[in-house]
């Protein structure tokens, strides 16, 4: 297991999430802020799906909070139960793992604005197994959540429960991540074909001819068969022309190193010469790296990841990884824990798109991800204080 793997092991799983203590004052100056950035995204939002849609007119109200949203459309969720006047809507987290650096991000960006919006959060944490986020799932349901926000091990195995909270009437949103054949009522995430096509846009236009090995993401997780389509979207063209060889595509069966590791170790013994690596998040980037070091490739082989972990972009300052993929991921646990708090109280949720689960047309809210290189750093992660310029090169002389 790499180094970053070990430091991040799962946590335990907790019921109830709280946030740190602080002063009543600076409490509610955070709730206030998070309210405004929710009336502001969706201000933004709506002028422009008027400029698209000059003959739509929309206005959705969420229940004691002023309720933004992006991407607006006309289709709504699913009817549900709304909570009672007397007490907070209860939002089911059911969370993969921890063990990736962004899910902590996650959990607390996503819970800090629920929280604000006023709304509890109830966070449950499979540890990466499925069974266990099945019963997860469930127990949830029995606690009488209202509404269900999901981020599946496994897109095919947590269809049946996901279909239960369905028939149950508590509206389902995929985070993220998307459970197949769910009919969920919103799968919200960020550009996962773009993830893909940005690295390997980045890739080529510094590797245009060579030899390529593709990382992949769990083979059980949809947006690693989404992040696949963008490689090839772009490396295709390329391939057909002669000028880029596939040597190989490594699907491992988790999210997890050791299997990239010892698969990619056998192709660096092979001998065979490597010019480029996109990797489905930067875990295995950093798996990738640590055994072209073992070789003494590193600086031959141009890595690429996603998730803008700070690990990655020490290593794209010090020039052993060549790009990241950034997701602002308090843009989406914001609008996530607005659009949850609406579907608690029964409201509607407008949307632009619909992605496809594999039975049904789902409404699909995609953000914008942002390549990072070592040229972009200072206008990416640090200006948006997703990491600071002392942690981002501590490694570096300047």
């Amino acid at each position: 297991m790499s180094r970053s793997a070990k430091s991040r092991s799962a946590a335990g799983t907790p019921t109830r999430t709280t946030l740190p203590a602080c002063s009543a004052a600076r409490q509610d100056k955070r709730r206030e802020n998070t309210r405004r950035a929710w009336k502001r995204e969706r201000t933004g939002m709506r002028k422009m799906d008027l400029r698209i849609r000059n003959m739509r007119r929309f206005i959705v109200v969420a229940v004691c909070v002023v309720c933004a949203s992006a991407n607006l459309g006309l289709s709504s969720c699913s009817k549900s139960k709304t909570p009672a006047a007397d007490r907070s809507p209860m939002i089911g987290l059911a969370l993969d793992s921890l063990v990736v650096e962004r899910w902590r991000r996650d959990v607390d960006s996503f819970t800090k604005a629920a929280h604000d919006l006023g709304a509890e959060v109830v966070l449950r944490v499979a540890n990466q197994d499925a069974n266990t986020q099945i019963a997860q799932v469930r127990e949830l349901l029995n606690q009488g959540i209202d509404v269900l926000v999901i981020i599946p091990n496994d897109a095919e195995k947590l269809s049946d429960i996901c279909r239960e909270a369905k028939r149950k009437g508590v509206p389902l949103m995929s985070y993220d991540r998307l459970v197949h054949n769910a009919n969920v009522d919103v799968y919200i995430s960020f550009d996962n074909e773009k993830v893909g096509s940005l690295q390997a846009q980045a890739l080529t236009e510094v590797v245009p001819e060579g030899n390529y090995v593709i990382i992949n993401g769990a083979i059980t997780d949809n947006n690693a068969y989404m992040i696949n389509k963008g490689f090839h979207a772009v490396l295709d063209p390329l391939i057909a022309a002669g000028k880029i060889h596939l040597l190989e595509e490594i699907w491992p069966s988790d999210w997890m190193s050791d299997e990239v590791r010892t698969r990619f170790e056998a192709l660096v013994k092979s001998g065979q010469k490597i010019d480029a690596v996109p990797c489905g998040n930067d875990m295995f980037a950093e798996t990738v790296i640590s055994v072209l070091s073992e070789n003494r490739m590193v600086g031959k082989t141009k890595v690429t990841g996603q998730d803008a972990e700070l690990a990655a972009c020490q290593r794209i300052a010090e020039g052993s990884q060549f790009a990241t993929i950034y997701k602002p991921i308090d843009a989406l646990a914001l609008k996530a824990a607005g659009f949850a708090v609406m579907m608690a109280h029964g409201e509607k949720i407008d949307y632009d798109n619909k992605i496809d689960d594999g039975r049904y047309k789902v409404p699909y809210i995609a953000l914008e991800p942002i390549l990072v290189t070592a040229q972009t750093l200072e206008s990416t992660v640090i200006k948006d204080a997703f990491h600071t310029r002392e942690d981002v090169y501590r490694n570096v002389k300047r």
